[in-house]
C-alpha cells in the first residue's frame, strides 16, 4: 500500500479538475499529483465555446487555463487522451480505457457532462453538438453569414449558440418544447425577456414544439420535422437539449448517486472516505437547502475545487492547520446574449419581483422568494446594485426583513 498514499489521481481536466490540482498545490501538497483528461487539448474554458470562440472574436488559445509546460512546472502529471473506465474503491484503483490500472491514494473525480442526443440524425453531416473543442472547430468551419442553422433547446447554451448564429449574419430557427425558453431555470418573466431579446435580433422561435426528424440529402442534413408537421429548412443543425454527468464508468464502484444523476456528495465533496467529486458532475450536499444540489456552471467548478483541496489537505497528518470555515456556498452563473448579460446568484425559486429598475429597459435587479426567504437574486446592468442584493441570498433573508418590501409573494 506504501506506493498508493503519496498519490492523488484527478479524473478530468475541465475548469473543475484543474482548479483543484492548483487549489492542492497551492495549499502545500506536496505529494504526486495526477490529472487525467480525455480530450488531448490542454485544459481550456467551455464558457466561450458558445460566444467568443464560435464567433471567432477570440482565438482558440484564449481559452487554454494551463499548457502542458504549466502543469509540467507546477507538478502536475497530466495524461490527455485518457479516459476511465472502471473504479475499484477497495482497490483505491481506477481502470483505464487502455487497460492500464491506476491507483491512488485520495481520488477526485472531475468529469465533468457529456451532452444528450436526439434518438435520429447524428449520422448527418450539418448536425452538430457543441460540448468540447473539436465540436467547436466542426461547426465553426459550416457557418457562413448566409448559414440557415436551426438550434434544438432553448437552455443557456442553445440561446447563446443562437446570438452568436446571428451576430455572424446567418438565419436562426430556435426550437424549444416549452412555452418559454429557460422557464424552468429562472422563470416565466426572464424566459419571457429571453425570448423577446432575440425575436428582436432576428432569431425565429417554434415554443411548444420538439424535433420529430431530420430531413436530408445525400447525408446532409437539409431540415427539420416538427411534432407539429411543419417543415424547416436548415442546413446546419445544433443539438443542445442539455447534458447528462459523466458516471457511466462508476457502474459498481458504491460510488452513490443523487436523484439528479450525479456523484452523491457531503458539504465537502466527499462522496465516501478517499473520493471526492467536484464540478457538473459532482451533487453536493446542501444544509441551506436540505438536498443535494448539482450546479452546472462554471463558478461552481471553482467553489467546489476550494472546498475539495482543503478538505483533502486537513485530512493529511502533515498539514497543522485545518481550513477555516467558508461562506456559504451560494451557486453563480451567467449568460452573455448579444450585448445582454444576465448574472444570477444563487438557486432560483419561488415567486420573482423586481426590486431595482425595469425588466422593460433590461436594466434590472429581481429577487426570488422561496417560502418567505431570498433563494436568489438576478440582474442585468446593474452590477453594483446585484452585488448588495446577494447578501440576502448569503442570508436566506426573510422578505419581511427587507426594507420597503411591498410584495405579496
Amino acid at each position: 500500500m506504501a506506493s498508493r498514499t503519496s498519490r492523488t489521481v484527478i479524473v478530468g481536466a475541465g475548469a473543475a479538475g484543474l482548479a483543484t490540482a492548483e487549489a492542492l498545490r497551492a495549499g502545500g501538497f506536496e505529494d504526486e499529483l495526477v490529472l487525467l483528461g480525455d480530450e488531448l487539448h490542454d485544459p481550456y474554458d467551455r464558457p466561450p465555446l458558445s460566444k467568443q470562440l464560435l464567433s471567432g472574436s477570440w482565438t482558440d488559445d484564449r481559452a487554454v487555463l494551463r499548457t502542458r509546460e504549466q502543469l509540467r512546472s507546477a507538478g502536475v502529471a497530466y495524461r490527455p487522451g485518457v479516459r476511465a473506465t472502471g473504479l475499484n474503491t477497495a482497490e483505491q484503483a481506477l481502470t483505464l480505457d487502455d487497460s492500464a490500472s491506476v491507483e491512488y491514494d485520495a481520488l477526485v473525480i472531475a468529469t465533468g457532462m457529456t451532452p444528450r442526443r436526439l434518438p435520429f440524425g447524428h449520422d448527418l453531416r450539418g448536425v452538430h453538438l457543441l460540448r468540447t473543442m473539436d465540436d467547436l472547430v466542426g461547426l465553426r468551419s459550416e457557418l457562413r453569414p448566409d448559414s440557415r442553422v436551426a438550434v434544438v433547446g432553448g437552455g443557456f447554451l442553445g440561446c447563446e449558440i443562437a446570438a452568436t448564429c446571428r451576430l455572424l449574419g446567418a438565419s436562426v430557427a430556435l426550437v424549444e418544447p416549452m412555452e418559454l425558453p429557460l422557464r424552468n431555470v429562472i422563470g416565466d418573466d426572464l424566459g419571457a425577456l429571453v425570448a423577446d431579446l432575440h425575436r428582436e435580433h432576428g432569431v425565429a422561435w417554434y415554443l411548444g414544439r420538439s424535433v420529430a426528424g431530420f430531413l436530408s440529402v445525400d447525408g446532409r442534413v437539409s431540415g427539420l420535422r416538427l411534432t407539429d408537421g411543419r417543415e424547416l429548412d436548415a442546413d446546419v443543425v445544433v443539438v443542445a437539449i442539455g447534458a447528462v454527468p459523466c458516471v457511466e464508468w462508476l457502474d459498481g464502484s458504491g460510488v452513490l448517486l443523487a436523484e439528479s444523476g450525479g456523484v452523491r456528495c457531503d458539504e465537502h465533496g466527499r462522496a465516501q472516505d478517499g473520493v471526492w467529486a467536484v464540478g457538473d458532475v459532482a451533487a453536493w450536499y446542501s444544509p441551506r437547502h436540505a438536498r443535494w444540489i448539482r450546479v452546472e456552471h462554471r463558478f461552481t467548478a471553482n467553489q467546489h475545487a476550494q472546498v475539495v483541496a482543503a478538505d483533502i489537505l486537513a485530512r493529511r497528518p502533515f498539514i497543522t492547520t485545518a481550513a477555516a470555515a467558508a461562506e456559504p456556498m451560494v451557486p453563480y452563473f451567467w449568460s452573455d446574449q448579444y450585448d445582454f448579460k444576465l448574472q444570477v446568484h444563487g438557486v432560483p425559486s419561488g415567486a420573482f419581483e423586481v426590486v431595482e429598475g425595469s425588466l422593460d429597459e433590461r436594466r434590472f435587479v429581481g429577487l426570488y422568494v422561496d417560502d418567505g426567504r431570498v433563494s436568489a437574486v438576478a440582474g442585468a446592468g446593474m452590477a453594483k446594485a446585484l452585488r448588495r442584493w446577494r447578501q440576502a441570498v448569503v442570508d436566506l433573508t426573510p422578505v419581511t426583513d427587507l426594507p420597503g418590501w411591498r410584495s405579496a409573494v
